[in-house]
């Protein structure tokens, strides 16, 4: 065949084979960018709209190594064809320099129109091309399913070999890792108001934090004497801003009850109201029998499980104690949902005055019961609370000793100064970053 003829029928028909390819290969790349940067979670809120395309792409991503195994098979597949072909084509028509054209030509080919174009294209929309080719992509890999998997065994003995292990069911990042680091970039892009971001993520950590965290501890807690008049009982109900107060025998880790200052004002309006009743008969109201069993709950109990047993009680109240069942505080389910919302407060909340406080210097005056949590949701830093609990507590934990006022310590990246100090308490601290 002369050159003519050459140029009229095989050079086209190869031409054409490598414009194909290299199209096959374009759709294999936005293929796998698209499924493996589209969001399972809007994917399943396609799906559950009932769009047929996002429930298979959903299904594909269930076994992300099958997916990409049969991905770059078919692209390398048709890379190395087109390749040959335009090696042949090339080398045909130009002779021996036809093969450095040949890289040049296809290396420019292949990364602009089969590799950046359709990856670029996918990335702007990957749930939505991930929904459109997702049935294609499950017959390839239904017909390459038996070469994917001779690869994937090989490749997971190797990786053995190393003393790596390769679970296909084995997530990288787990759901709420994935929320969270979400949250984190749509706050530090503005997109997400830092409220918000706060509020849901202290929803996701309710699994993660104990009632030891939250709990009032028991040298905070209001308590009544059972052995107490019951006019004294009376008058300090009424003075307290809390509704239920244990009630205590003898010592104050006896708790034998909890009164709810509902059931003693009906049990007084009964006496003073009734046919002999007088203001006198107030002294003779059996308290300790209008109050309710006390709640007692571990002190390792995860805070989502114990808002759980809440509402399955329908109770509200409990005192914590530790392993050796000695009283350490109490829980309410106001303050579990303080770590949602933030703090509530009513009418009836004591202000203890501002916990925080921005100095002209960049530091923070701080009450050094005020947990580490809030702080670091109030200040957006990262101090550790892995040791402590509260502010006063990661001091001392670091100090190894209970310091004096005007002590000075730097820990963490950051600088704390013992302000004042009452007994062997820590009130406040001044805190700056170093």
């Amino acid at each position: 065949m002369d050159a003519t003829g050459f140029l009229d029928a095989t050079f086209w028909i190869t031409a054409a084979a490598i414009l194909v390819l290299l199209m096959l290969s374009a759709f294999f790349s936005g293929s796998e960018t698209a499924l493996t940067a589209a969001s399972r979670a809007k994917l399943r809120a396609r799906a559950d709209r009932g769009e047929g395309g996002a429930r298979t792409a959903l299904g594909l991503t269930e076994d992300s190594e099958r997916l990409i195994g049969a991905l770059l098979l078919g692209n390398n597949v048709v890379n190395i064809a087109s390749a040959a072909l335009a090696t042949a084509l090339l080398t045909r028509l130009f002779g021996d320099s036809g093969v450095a054209l040949t890289t040049l030509v296809m290396t420019v080919l292949v990364l602009i129109f089969a590799e950046v174009l359709p990856k670029t294209y996918a990335i702007t929309a990957p749930e939505t091309v991930a929904a459109r080719v997702a049935r294609p992509i499950s017959i390839l890999i239904v017909v390459l399913a038996p070469v994917v998997t001779v690869v994937r065994a090989i490749v997971r003995l190797i990786l053995r070999g190393f003393g790596v292990r390769a679970d296909a069911d084995l997530h990288m990042f787990s759901i709420h890792e994935e929320i969270a680091g979400a949250l984190a970039i749509g706050a530090s892009e503005g997109t997400v108001p830092k409220e918000d971001r706060d509020r849901l993520l202290g929803a996701l950590d309710l699994g993660n934090r104990t009632v030891e965290e939250i709990m009032r501890h028991r040298s905070q807690i209001e308590m009544i004497d059972a052995a107490a008049a019951p006019g004294a009982i009376l008058t300090a109900v009424l003075a307290s801003p809390h509704t239920r107060l244990p009630i205590f025998r003898d010592e104050r880790d006896n708790v034998i009850g909890v009164i709810h200052a509902k059931d003693l004002l009906r049990a007084v309006e009964k006496a003073v109201r009734g046919e002999d009743g007088s203001l006198a008969s107030i002294g003779d109201l059996d308290v300790v029998g209008l109050a309710m069993k006390p709640y007692f709950v571990p002190e390792t109990t995860p805070l989502d499980e114990q808002m759980r047993e809440f509402l399955k009680r329908r109770t509200h109240f409990a005192l914590v104690v530790d392993e050796y069942g000695d009283l350490r505080g109490l829980i309410t389910l106001e303050d579990i949902i303080e770590e949602i919302v933030g703090e509530i407060s009513d009418e009836f909340d004591v202000d203890p005055g501002q916990p925080l406080k921005r100095g002209e210097g960049g530091d923070y005056l701080v009450d050094g019961a005020m947990t580490i949590r809030d702080f670091n949701r109030a200040t957006d830093w990262l101090l550790p609370d892995d040791e402590a609990n509260t502010i006063a507590g990661l001091v001392i934990h670091e100090a190894q000793m209970i310091p004096a006022e005007g002590q000075v310590f730097s820990f963490h990246g950051f600088r704390f100064e013992v302000v004042t100090r009452k007994d062997n308490r820590i009130q406040r601290l001044k805190v700056r970053p170093l």
